[in-house]
């Protein structure tokens, strides 16, 4: 299926919900969706010791968290350098992003770097439009968690659609209590609905699972809580703009088809 206007897409929704799943059957279903996420572009600079990777990697192994100045510093360029900025200036800052094959070489001759420097928001001033090729389309994952980030995020690159996934709080703590994970490659297992073969053994290394240390009530509790005192004023933000759009479901395989089904009638 061939998109007939860019998607600029975040999903939003409590911890545990499901946002993971979502945007891996969306990124399977419609293969012009590209996956950026703050995280991995901030691990990329990292591991190839660019400017901005060294500036941040302190931060990121003391568990602090990276301004948001740098966060969009990330996002713009990384849109920047695919060419996804009309009227601003290619090649800014090579970031590699492993999820869509990329992977350039860091050009550190360019002046533009010391301006940032200078100027944490020189950034949001490289393009005034986001590109509406259909190639230019994305799922953003990371950011922005806040209004605020959203409104300095707008002054960058428009999102053109937010995705409000909501399940009800008792069915997420039970969907939680049952997760298991093999932490050497991240798979996630749930013994209500994605069970291992063989219980507590992963199904392809036959390596021992594990639960998270975060996976019990008391903390989901507390991540619950604090993603609610940012969650309203986000949605509220998005709502203004009238791109929100929430669904709702007991489980993944109900929410799915609702999304696909919203994203087609949206880009397709």
């Amino acid at each position: 299926m061939r998109l007939r206007k860019a998607a600029r897409v975040i999903l939003v929704g409590a911890p545990g919900v499901g946002k993971g799943t979502q945007s891996e059957r969306l990124l399977a279903r419609f293969p012009q969706l590209c996956a950026i996420s703050s995280g991995d572009l901030l691990r990329n600079n990292v591991k190839e010791r660019t400017p901005l990777g060294i500036k941040v990697e302190s931060t990121m192994k003391t568990g602090g968290l990276v301004s948001d100045s740098l966060i969009l510093r990330l996002i713009t360029n990384e849109l920047g350098q695919r060419g996804w900025l009309s009227g601003g200036r290619s090649n800014v800052m090579t970031l590699n992003s492993s999820a869509c094959g990329i992977a350039e070489a860091y050009e550190d001759s360019d002046p533009f770097i010391s301006t940032l420097d200078a100027n944490p928001h020189a950034a949001a001033t490289l393009s005034a439009h986001a590109s509406e090729d259909p190639t230019a389309s994305f799922l953003l994952d990371g950011f922005p968690r806040t209004a605020t980030q959203a409104e300095k995020l707008d002054d960058i690159v428009p999102i053109n659609w937010v995705v409000s996934i909501k399940t009800p709080f008792d069915v997420i703590l039970q969907r939680i209590a049952s997760r298991w994970v093999h932490e050497p490659s991240g798979r996630v297992y749930n013994t209500d609905f994605h069970a291992p073969k063989a219980p507590g053994i992963d199904d392809i290394t036959g390596e021992r699972l594990v639960q998270r240390i975060d996976d019990n009530e008391d903390v989901y509790r507390s991540r619950f809580q604090k993603f609610q005192e940012t969650n309203e004023p986000l949605l509220e933000h998005y709502a203004k703009k009238g791109v929100l759009w929430e669904v709702e479901g007991m489980s993944s395989d109900e929410i799915s088809p609702k999304l696909f089904r919203e994203f087609e009638r949206r880009f397709i």
